[in-house]
């Protein structure tokens, strides 16, 4: 299971309390205040951490507390300030307050750091209080609760082409051949439920891209039907998106319907998603259906370039690499 949004009860620490104390030692009956002051409560930060993949651990455990701070103690003793609560998610996660909806922040770059809550401060002892008019202070304050806030976590995937297509189209076996993903692939459809990230590598230079795999969308996925708004909103930090069209009319669709539909969904979800620059592949140039249906998008939409491959022969992907390198750089 894939875990991509869940709920959050976050909590900073308390303060720590101030104390009241007086020295009292052997010839000194008549020692002055040493009430140390509390500790400072811990703070909660949320961490981009490449090494996370989802957002799982949230949604087995939604509450999270940073430490109190330690009340003050006698002797001029302050408090040890409470513990910061670390919160470790995947770089492309979106904090939202739960009830506005508000974005309180987004981490995007690996090892990000960003102070959600504050801890309460600590409170003072009765040392702090000492003044030429005020010898025997027996004043202190209490500490002060840290901020806490109810969230909503919302993991979107940071990639550079997003590959987006309908069920069986075959973007399962392509990203795994372009990529060091392991994708599962079968002939049914919905195989993949969760976005899958691959990086595709360009050995002549050392270069690379990143590369996902957004599960296989339906007919009004931008009107949240199926797993809709779930599966687009991984494509919205894509640079570029990779449309797959499955040529062989697979399950009986046709590519042209699959190209328009597959637009109007990015359009109706996110008129900037669509905005977005895109390029066509033509899958399943093995199958005997493919090369009419080829001809008949050439000839449809003649100004859009369409690059016929082969996924699972592994061919026609080094000119469709190529051109996506070059869009990207």
């Amino acid at each position: 299971m894939f875990y991509d949004q869940t709920k959050v009860i976050l909590k900073a620490g308390k303060g720590g309390h101030g104390c009241v104390s007086f020295l009292r030692q052997k010839y000194m009956p008549n020692g002055g205040p040493n009430g140390g002051s509390g500790g400072t409560g811990g703070d909660v930060r949320i961490v981009a951490d490449v090494n996370v993949g989802d957002l799982r651990a949230f949604h087995f455990n939604p509450q999270w507390k940073a430490k109190n701070g330690e009340p003050g103690r006698g002797g001029d003793q302050n408090g040890k300030g409470g513990e910061d609560c670390i919160i470790k998610v995947p770089p492309g996660t979106v904090v939202q307050l739960r009830d506005s909806d508000e974005i309180v922040c987004e981490l995007l770059e690996p090892d990000q750091e960003i102070t959600l809550l504050e801890g309460g401060r600590g409170g003072r002892g009765n040392a702090t209080f000492k003044s030429s008019v005020n010898q025997t202070p027996r004043q202190f304050t209490d500490g002060s609760p840290g901020q806490e806030g109810d969230y909503v976590f919302t993991l979107k995937t940071i990639a550079d082409v997003g590959l987006v297509g309908f069920p069986n189209a075959g973007k399962s076996t392509l990203l795994n051949t372009l990529s060091n993903a392991s994708v599962k692939v079968d002939s049914y459809p919905f195989t993949t439920l969760f976005p899958t990230v691959g990086v595709v590598e360009y050995p002549e230079d050392y270069d690379r891209i990143t590369m996902a795999d957004v599960p296989g969308l339906i007919e009004g996925a931008a009107d949240n039907r199926g797993l809709g708004h779930r599966f687009l909103r991984h494509v919205e930090r894509c640079e570029i998106i990779l449309i797959l069209l499955d040529l062989a009319s697979t399950d009986q669709r046709d590519p042209l319907e699959d190209f328009l539909q597959l637009r109007t969904e990015l359009d109706n979800y996110d008129s900037e998603v669509a905005a977005k620059s895109f390029v066509v592949a033509g899958n399943k140039m093995d199958e005997p259906a493919s090369a009419e249906n080829l001809e008949r998008f050439r000839h449809a939409y003649p100004e859009i370039p369409i690059f016929p491959i082969s996924a699972i022969l592994e061919e026609g992907l080094t000119e469709l690499k190529a051109d996506l390198r070059s869009r990207l750089r």
